[in-house]
């Protein structure tokens, strides 16, 4: 079993330097760099999908949007001329890649603007808040992108790879956050982006060289320099994850004396809740069904009873659905 894998491996990598195999990599990424019109239109209707889509929060219309992102293809191209030392392909992934990323952010910023909504969905939100798990999964994503352009039997995973990285909905949220002015938000998605960027870019960059694309000896400066940007985002995406854990522990802590430790709960059923920690104090929406309605002194009573319990601020909002019994006929006594 161990002869048979170290044998496989070997094929791989003798496979990567014979020079018809490199040639034909660098013919085929250099294709794929290429800022063309085919590649502007994808761009456009992608951005705008991916833009309604989060205007609109839905889900299935965002994963839509991500097949059809053709972003994935240039950061391949800059990677290899990277390694390769390759000049002209590193620079028409890098002037695809930027041309892609900033006529996204006009395009989302304009329909973010057109559209003018108040406030943004779940799926906007979510998109602004990168921590270390999405270095992780678009370092595994960056991998299997690379290693589906080197076998040509697993491209169909391609598509899969591009929605699991994500790279169209988060530079859609940086339009739409300076469309309303709210630079957290941009900023969060912009550290988003270019998480999903570099990760990919690495993680292609060392499927290359173990497929023997490249010496080790050539791909070492650029493999650092890459590592080194990589790591200057982990410290706030470090940050991110550990205020994540203590985000998700706060609403844990929330529900828990909502639910068990206040009498308005007692008279209530919560079907949801979705705390939006970008607004200061923290707003938490909280979906519930009663027989009574839920007065405005019951809520501030309720803030007053949470920041009391937790030591901090949280803004309340109620979306009460009323339950009321309809009979075909009234009982009799």
């Amino acid at each position: 079993m161990g002869n048979n894998i170290r044998d496989r491996f070997k094929n791989f990598r003798r496979r990567g330097s014979q020079p018809e195999q490199l040639q034909q990599l660098q013919t085929d990424l250099l294709a794929e760099s290429t800022l063309d019109s085919a590649y502007i239109i994808l761009i456009i209707s992608s951005c705008a999908i991916a833009t309604l889509g989060l205007l609109s929060n839905s889900a299935a219309v965002i994963i839509g949007a991500m097949i059809i992102a053709p972003l994935m293809l240039p950061i391949r191209g800059l990677a290899f001329g990277a390694l390769q030392a390759d000049i002209t392909l590193f620079r028409k992934g890098v002037i695809a890649v930027a041309v892609g990323t900033m006529l996204a952010v006009a395009i989302a910023f304009t329909l973010g603007l057109l559209v003018g909504l108040p406030s943004y969905g779940s799926e906007v939100l979510a998109r602004s808040r990168p921590t270390l798990l999405d270095l992780g999964i678009a370092v595994a994503a960056g991998s299997i992108s690379g290693y589906a352009k080197i076998e040509t039997k697993i491209s169909t995973s391609l598509a899969g790879t591009a929605i699991a990285v994500a790279l169209m909905p988060p530079i859609c949220v940086i339009g739409l956050g300076l469309a309303q002015g709210n630079w957290s938000l941009s900023f969060g998605a912009t550290l988003l982006y270019l998480t999903n960027l570099l990760g990919i870019a690495l993680s292609c960059m060392v499927t290359f060289v173990i497929a023997g694309y490249t010496s080790m000896a050539r791909a070492r400066q650029p493999l650092i320099w890459t590592m080194t940007l990589t790591a200057i985002l982990v410290i706030p995406l470090g940050v991110s994850f550990a205020r994540l854990v203590r985000q998700a522990q706060l609403e844990t802590s929330l529900r828990r004396a909502l639910l068990n430790r206040t009498v308005t709960f007692g008279r209530l059923q919560l079907l949801n809740s979705n705390t939006n920690w970008l607004t200061n104090p923290p707003e938490v929406r909280l979906s519930v069904r009663a027989r009574e309605p839920v007065t405005p002194r019951q809520v501030e009573l309720l803030e007053a009873f949470i920041k009391r319990e937790m030591g901090q601020t949280f803004t309340l909002i109620f979306e009460v659905g009323q339950v009321k019994e309809i009979r075909s006929s009234e009982p009799t006594p």
